[in-house]
């Protein structure tokens, strides 16, 4: 009973958040609190709570004053350099931008922290996806994609936990799949392709100016003889025959239309005709990166890079605890480049919006997994899908591992697949000669999919700064980052890793 209870509760989680019949909030808490009421246990439901949250608090407070961290280094222009680099290397087409995407959150996530590797990600490429209309969820399902992948390295959280479970050395894991795992980032980056393909396709040929702040689009040209049909801003009264293309400057101010030549415009016939045309600005234009901002501290740019530098050796190196740095990253930054305490409650303010929905979804999370902890639901699926694997397969306990592993991981937090399940497994492979460092190897596979889990606190990071519905991202990332984790399955059973 508490397998099929322990199911239903996560398909009807999903359901409802995918069809946007609750928020994800809502649903984290409602839910496992009615199940927990089923299955005999309401009594205990406190308990449960109170045992998720002091889990998770955490990683709340390792995500609060790391947004807060960030947000810092944002307002005083530390990423400038970096926005400005992947503006060039994009040149606003669709299919750069998309791949840039995949690589910037690939390089990134070498820090093993997948909260960072979201905020700066969505803070450098945000404002470019935004002004060029771009599918947002596109942005946060292939950076989660391509971070669920780099999820893998020695310290980051999976491998240590497989280590740690079978007591074995991380190296001895890890080392041997990487050829696995870089053929999954290749995928990564041919899915990025073909999104951006897919974009470029919806949108148009897009340009940026000299000043990189205003867009052009090329739309397709009207066949031989055909008129141009009025714009925006005035009508083109010309009649455009030969041209392949034709570009209509957009060039935006904010709260008000702005002309590129003049109000209205003639398309001159012959190759590369040009028309110009007026376009309202988009009423949610981003000023990330306005060059004139007060928060700007130049003369700081070299402590500030430093301090990051720094920071993200400490969490690499595990000097102390994520949340310690993070912590007293925040209070230095906030110190040093705004010594003014009216200055400083203004940043925490600017931020205040983010950190209160990710750490509430945290804790949110927390009601969520405490539940089904506490109630047994999840040891009695996983041991149901155990129990269920044919004797046939035991000598092929490798495959079934990576196989279970991609909705296991989605499903559970990683603590409890980790913990709780692989051992497990590698006591049925044990049984049947297969080495417990296959079956680590193995449970690797579905991290590129575990990224994009609701029990992620990290994924909460991504979607509130992309500013784009979880349910949204669930139904769009889920298919490409299964494929994922299959490519990266396939490629280990092909090289004899698994």
């Amino acid at each position: 009973m508490l397998t099929i209870l322990g199911f239903v509760m996560i398909a009807t989680f999903l359901v409802l958040i995918m069809m946007k019949k609750m928020s994800p909030m809502a649903a984290l808490i409602l839910i496992p609190a009615l199940f927990c009421v089923l299955v005999g246990k309401g009594a205990h439901l406190g308990a449960y709570v109170l045992k998720g949250v002091g889990d998770l608090a955490p990683t709340a407070a390792m995500l609060m004053f790391a947004i807060i961290y960030f947000g810092v280094m944002i307002d005083v222009g530390l990423f400038d350099p970096v926005v400005r680099g992947i503006l060039r290397f994009c040149k606003a087409d669709p299919v750069r931008i998309v791949v840039g995407t995949a690589l910037l959150a690939a390089i990134v996530s070498l820090d093993g922290d997948g909260s960072t590797t979201f905020m700066i990600t969505v803070s450098a490429l945000y404002p470019l996806y935004r002004r060029l209309k771009m599918s947002l969820v596109v942005m946060t399902g292939v950076a989660a994609t391509a971070n669920g992948v780099m999820n893998t390295v020695p310290w980051g959280g999976p491998t240590a936990r497989a280590a740690t479970a079978l007591k074995l050395d991380a190296g001895d894991i890890f080392v041997p799949m990487v050829p696995a795992l870089a053929t999954g980032l290749v995928a990564v980056f041919l899915l990025a392709y073909v999104l951006g393909r897919r974009e470029r396709k919806r949108l148009g040929l897009l340009t940026l100016d000299g000043a990189g702040t205003a867009p052009e689009r090329a739309v397709p040209e009207p066949a031989a003889g055909e008129p141009v049909l009025a714009g925006a801003g005035g009508g083109f009264g010309a009649r455009v025959r030969t041209s392949v293309f034709r570009t209509v400057s957009i060039r935006t101010g904010k709260g008000r239309g702005a002309t590129a030549g003049g109000g209205g415009g003639t398309a001159h016939a012959g190759t590369g005709a040009t028309a110009t045309a007026t376009e309202p600005a988009p009423a949610d234009d981003f000023q990330g990166l306005d060059p004139h901002r007060p928060t700007l501290r130049p003369r700081l740019y070299w402590f500030n890079a430093a301090l990051t530098v720094a920071l993200l050796v400490l969490l690499v190196l595990q000097t102390l605890p994520i949340p310690v740095l993070f912590l007293l990253g925040a209070a230095l930054a906030l110190t040093v480049n705004f010594p003014h305490m009216a200055d400083q409650k203004a940043r925490i303010a600017a931020h205040a919006e983010n950190v209160l929905n990710v750490s509430g979804m945290v804790f949110a999370a927390a009601v969520f997994t405490g539940v089904l902890t506490g109630t047994g639901m999840v040891e009695h699926m996983a041991r149901w899908l155990v129990d269920g694997i044919p004797d046939g397969l035991g000598p092929h306990m490798g495959l079934v591992t990576g196989v279970l592993s991609i909705p296991l991981t989605y499903f559970m937090s990683n603590d409890g697949f980790y913990f709780g399940i692989v051992p497990i497994l590698a006591e049925a492979g044990a049984a049947h000669g297969v080495d417990a460092l296959e079956i680590a190897r193995a449970s690797l596979v579905g991290q590129a999919l575990h990224m994009s889990s609701p029990l992620v606190p990290a994924v909460y990071v991504l979607v509130g700064m992309a500013k784009v519905e979880f349910g949204d991202h669930t139904r769009f990332t889920v298919k490409w980052a299964a494929l994922t984790s299959l490519v990266v399955l396939a490629a280990g059973l092909l090289y004899g890793i698994i």
